[in-house]
């Protein structure tokens, strides 16, 4: 099993990137597995009503990439998720890239806790910000 970063290991403004690119297919899985069937993610026909335009991906699918850079990157595997706040800025379209930016804010030795900024941007424009505090093992 890889292991991710250590309490020790972690330091403040330490930051990583995941880039994923939303597909149509994306949508319609998140769609099915929550069963959020909203027509303005899965209907262009709909979606083209809407103040969007077109089809939008689901917001909680850009959480789902936070969630995928923490538990994958910073800090990686063994730790454990405890909160998240989120702020839905923009819409994320189909066929867009989303960059999910991690970054250390803060570190809690004592309790084992460290605080991340969370954003994501398409295109350069940010999409959704938040706070996750996280459990993080320690060397010993």
């Amino acid at each position: 099993m890889t292991s991710g970063f250590t309490l020790e290991q972690l330091s403040i403004d330490q930051s990583i990137e995941y880039r994923k690119i939303v597909t149509e297919d994306d949508v319609h899985t998140f769609a099915s597995v929550t069963g959020d069937s909203n027509p303005v993610h899965l209907d262009a026909d709909y979606a083209a009503i809407t103040s969007f335009g077109k089809q939008i991906a689901h917001g909680m699918l850009s959480a789902g990439y936070i969630s995928a850079a923490i538990g994958t990157q910073l800090p990686g595997p063994g730790c454990i998720y405890l909160e998240q706040n989120l702020k839905f800025r923009a819409p994320v379209f189909i066929g867009q890239e989303v960059v999910t930016k991690i970054t250390v804010v803060e570190i809690n030795e004592r309790r084992r806790r460290v605080t991340l900024k969370t954003v994501c941007e398409c295109d350069g424009k940010v999409v959704v910000t938040g706070e996750a505090i996280v459990m993080v093992p320690s060397a010993e």
